[in-house]
């Protein structure tokens, strides 16, 4: 219990926050969500937060239980798939950037699952940098730091009207691209990491 509140480990805990804030990327997320729910009530809306938040924390758990024992069945190494990760990341957020696709309408009892809960909020952008999140920082910094930015995701789910209508739907939309590219400089340190764990290691 005493290595829990020594300083290197607060600094783990805080350093792994970062990473998945950017992978969530939850005010880009937002302009998305808000076109989807736009015609539901509220009781409906927080159903949808609800269901969405469990869905994408019940993927991110699974994926970490058995991320590890795939990788170790198939012979992928860290920093194979750091580089295969870097490179999804890379090709989402240029994608992001330069492609921006409209978001089709869609009124289900399964809107929370799909698209919102999983590839929304937990895509592969996510479950890439909490499998190497858990590689640097360790388990516990890494599911503290899931459910603090799912905390994060569902207020501003809950305020998504207050927000956009403070940043205005193009301010969400211009903080979005930021946010890519701070996820494409994050993919690019992830090949570059790979490839250096891959050299240095061989």
């Amino acid at each position: 219990m005493v290595a829990l509140f020594q300083t290197e480990n607060w600094t783990n805990y805080l350093l792994a926050l970062i990473p998945i804030f950017i992978a969530i990327d939850v005010i880009g997320v937002l302009p998305i969500f808000i076109s989807l729910t736009e015609e539901i009530g509220t009781d409906e809306r927080r159903r949808i937060v609800k269901q969405s938040i469990m869905t994408s924390f019940a993927v991110s758990l699974g994926f970490l239980a058995i991320g590890k024992f795939i990788f170790k069945v198939l012979g992928i190494s860290i920093p194979d798939f750091k580089i295969a990760g870097g490179i999804i990341l890379l090709i989402i957020a240029t994608t992001d950037l330069l492609f921006p696709q409209k978001t089709s309408r869609l009124t289900s009892s399964t809107l929370g699952v799909v698209p919102l809960g999983m590839p929304l909020i937990v895509g592969p952008a996510v479950l890439t940098t909490i499998l190497i999140s858990v590689d640097l920082y360790s388990y516990l910094p890494t599911i503290f730091s899931l459910i603090v930015n799912l905390l994060l995701v569902w207020v501003v789910f809950l305020n998504s009207t207050h927000i956009i209508k403070m940043m205005g739907e193009g301010g969400a939309k211009a903080f979005g691209k930021v946010v890519s590219v701070l996820l494409a400089a994050l993919a690019v340190m992830m090949i570059r990491k790979g490839i250096y764990e891959m050299i240095s290691g061989g």
